[in-house]
């Protein structure tokens, strides 16, 4: 090992000199004493398709459909599976350190990520996950559809609203319409848990500026403002939209979603 790497397995650093086995088909690194831990068979992944550091959300996402990057499959279902009972789920923040951390070695791993349930702190996973999408070069709702997004949730009539999201959602291009269907189906299911005390107002203050941003790369200070508070009433409009919505777009092929 030149460059230190985690361990695939295990999670621990590869150090600086010292031996290591790596996959030829998927490109997983593991300690030699890890190897009898590897999963058999592995999962043959191209070089290529090694995530950047930065992108678009199609950047990351798998060629076949549902169009949702592993890097957000994993870090929900990890969330679903022992986080529901935190009070204060994803408004908490976990160790800015450790979130860091673990974003660049989902990152680094590219398709075949290292577990989750090794992360002690739910709430860092919870901040993975928030700062893979802000980190996307564009938001989920995308530049050129944002405008569009306001206007639909600005309609007072709920009927009318509701037909303006759907239709505008449909436009998206096809991973981000599958990502946004599976956090918003995710979403619910939190604001659900009475232990979460994470209702659809303060998980919209949590993901408008996230999913929503702004119409531009380099929006100006008085965008920044007007912005914010229309950012929270789009996503509390689209988690008020049907969840067989929301299943139409990834709930035939659930399945292919668990990590």
């Amino acid at each position: 090992v030149i460059r230190p790497e985690p361990c695939s397995i295990c999670g621990s650093r590869i150090r600086f000199g010292k031996a290591a086995v790596k996959c030829r088909q998927c490109q997983l690194l593991l300690h030699p004493k890890c190897r009898e831990l590897c999963p058999s068979p592995c999962t043959p992944r191209p070089r290529h398709h090694a995530w950047p550091r930065e992108g678009v959300l199609a950047d990351f996402a798998p060629p076949t459909p549902p169009l949702v990057p592993t890097l957000v499959v994993q870090c929900v279902t990890e969330v679903e599976t022992r986080g529901l009972t935190e009070t204060g789920l994803y408004r908490v923040p976990g160790t800015e350190q450790l979130v860091r951390e673990w974003k660049r070695r989902l990152l680094r791993a590219g398709g075949t990520l290292p577990a989750l349930g090794s992360v002690a702190d739910i709430h860092v996973v919870c901040g993975v996950l928030k700062d893979f999408l802000r980190g996307l070069k564009e938001p989920l709702v995308t530049f050129s559809l944002h405008p569009a997004f306001l206007q639909a949730a600005d309609i007072p009539d709920d009927a009318a609203c509701g037909t303006a999201l759907c239709h505008v959602v449909s436009k998206l291009p096809p991973a981000n319409r599958d990502t946004l269907a599976f956090l918003m189906l995710h979403l619910l299911r939190v604001s659900h848990s009475p232990s979460c005390k994470m209702d659809v107002l303060n998980l919209s203050r949590v993901f408008g500026p996230t999913l929503v941003g702004h119409g531009s790369a380099n929006p100006t200070p008085l965008a920044i403002m007007e912005d914010t508070p229309r950012q929270c009433k789009v996503v509390a409009r689209l988690l008020s939209l049907p969840p067989d919505f929301w299943r139409g777009f990834v709930g035939t092929e659930q399945e292919n979603l668990v990590p």
